[in-house]
């Protein structure tokens, strides 16, 4: 059996206790017939405990969209692994190219935010990706390459064991555009292939998720191509049929 299928959503800066509770238990509802797909919803940190609250005990995973590299500590706004562990959280987002672009972390804060989760027994989800620059300019390889770079050697290729990467063309990020399914199997495929270097089980067994303006209409094709195992969503992620459709076209 090939690997399994996983959708994450990222609410990003959206939600309500009202709109939460709904479409949380829409999403169980609609999700309950997956087969060899698992999903999960990582929510703004103030909506944390009532995400466990509702998924308790479902098929649905919660977890945080970023972590602070310390454990503790005079590090006033931040959070920690330890307290996403105290709440459940099975899944935390780094290195989101937001969180690269418009906070300014750089690779190693993000190497550091990854062995943080790890550390609490959190798994990762790495995400790596070009600006529409670097892919013009043919630099979105070695882009790619330096961010999971400084993570295998901050962390060790081991801790990718227990991870997820995902793939986000920063222009394909809330703009509409989308690769086209080849052109996200070129980059999943690159990405497996760096991987391999250190490890070829680790780099077969890994799960590399895809992330830019997913839709229902466009994640089937995405998601047949040989080395997209799913996707990482944003705003189709608050649309609870667009969710479920997406999280049903990744077990086919």
């Amino acid at each position: 059996m090939g690997r399994a299928g996983f959708v994450a959503g990222n609410w990003k800066m959206h939600g309500s206790l009202a709109r939460n509770q709904e479409l949380l238990e829409a999403v169980v509802s609609g999700t309950r017939s997956l087969q060899n797909v698992s999903c999960a919803v990582c929510v703004p940190y103030p909506y944390i405990v009532q995400a466990q609250s509702v998924l308790e005990g479902s098929h649905v995973a919660w977890g945080g969209q970023n972590v602070s590299q310390y454990h503790h500590g005079a590090y006033t706004g931040e959070v920690s692994a330890d307290m996403l562990t105290d709440l459940g959280c099975r899944y935390v987002i780094v290195g989101h190219s937001e969180r690269r672009i418009l906070f300014g972390e750089e690779n190693r804060v993000v190497a550091e935010k990854f062995r943080a989760a790890q550390e609490c027994s959190i798994t990762p989800i790495l995400c790596v990706g070009e600006t529409l620059a670097q892919r013009e300019s043919g630099e979105a390889e070695q882009v790619i390459a330096t961010q999971l770079d400084v993570v295998i050697d901050l962390a060790g290729i081991e801790t990718l064991r227990h991870s997820v990467i995902a793939y986000e063309p920063v222009w394909a990020i809330g703009t509409g555009k989308t690769a086209t399914p080849q052109q996200a199997q070129d980059v999943h495929e690159f990405i497996r292939s760096r991987i391999a270097v250190h490890n070829s089980k680790i780099a077969g067994d890994i799960q590399i998720l895809y992330g830019g303006s997913v839709k229902a209409d466009n994640a089937r094709e995405l998601f047949a191509m040989p080395d997209i195992d799913g996707g990482l969503i944003g705003g189709a992620s608050l649309v609870a049929a667009e969710f479920i459709s997406i999280c049903l076209a990744a077990q086919n």
